[in-house]
């Protein structure tokens, strides 16, 4: 049995009996869990997998938003960019997508009030950014973050050319324009922003690489330093997890690093005897697919 079909295998193992995943710290269904493992599986037709899109289809709010987990409060979170990536992925349901957008259009960082703009432009100035520059965040009525903006953009790049394309088309370029000023100085991103206190933070990997699926544009100088410092970092990485996301990235740049994080990921799951948590294997396997040309639910145009 070979890798891929391994790890697809252990991910169908893991479903709950009423559908979709639980992640570590939970017993119900998580939404991002679910959608990853959904990802995994989108070849793989069988109960698993159908009862992982039911799952999403049933928990969407009323306003188009999904919740963190299932049963949780009807305000949406940042969950809503995945669930939308992860139903387009396996060619389902436009209708509910088509509300996930609408949602995504409404939603935006706290930073977009003038009266925040005012404050992080006057009082607020531990951290540097143009409040001008704003993307998604994690829940509502919070500020923006590098990687629910990253998704966001994401998928509504993903989203074609609905009726109300100009708005869509603004949004896009707020969302990268408020990641490329969240950069940090050498090159990747961290959670939120590039230097505070006047000190520059530490890129991660993983928000690296989820912001480079995001700017795709040919020529970007962000992608590049990006894509440099990922590079370097993800070169001597034991984690199956940074591995996995570089890996995506990588395959969406069409860039040759991708090869030597398919092949330390392999290397991690070689045995059968590793145990890991579902969002690891379910980011593994969308690698590897990718890797392998079956199908990146992150695509997007270059």
């Amino acid at each position: 049995m070979g890798v891929l079909t391994r790890i697809q295998t252990e991910i169908e193992k893991r479903s709950l009996s009423g559908g979709g995943w639980a992640s570590e710290i939970s017993d119900r269904a998580g939404i991002e869990t679910s959608c990853y493992a959904l990802m995994a599986l989108t070849e793989h037709e069988g109960r698993a997998r159908d009862q992982g899109i039911d799952l999403l289809l049933r928990t969407q709010n009323p306003d188009g938003s999904w919740p963190a987990f299932e049963g949780d409060d009807p305000e949406g979170c940042w969950t809503t960019a995945l669930a939308a990536i992860a139903l387009r992925f396996v060619g389902r349901s436009s209708g509910p997508v088509e509300k996930a957008e609408r949602w995504l259009l409404s939603n935006k960082g706290r930073e977009a009030h003038w009266f925040w703009k005012w404050k992080f432009r006057t009082v607020d100035r531990a951290v540097q950014f143009d409040p001008d520059k704003y993307g998604w965040p994690w829940f509502p009525g919070t500020v923006s973050w590098v990687i629910p903006t990253a998704l966001s953009v994401i998928a509504l790049k993903q989203f074609g050319t609905p009726p109300w394309a100009e708005r869509v088309l603004n949004r896009i370029e707020l969302g990268m324009d408020m990641l490329r000023d969240r950069a940090c100085p050498q090159g990747g991103w961290n959670a939120g922003n590039g230097i505070v206190f006047g000190a520059a933070l530490s890129p991660h990997i993983d928000t690296t690489a989820i912001a480079l699926l995001a700017l795709t544009h040919s020529g970007d100088g962000a992608s590049a330093y990006g894509l440099n410092w990922l590079r370097d970092a993800c070169s001597d990485s034991p984690s199956a997890y940074s591995l996995a996301w570089s890996a995506i990235a990588f395959c969406v740049h069409r860039d040759a690093a991708m090869d030597r994080c398919i092949a330390g990921l392999r290397r991690v799951f070689s045995s059968t005897d590793t145990v890991s948590n579902l969002e690891v294997l379910s980011l593994a396997a969308i690698a590897i697919k990718a890797a392998e040309g079956i199908g990146n639910p992150f695509e997007v145009v270059i």
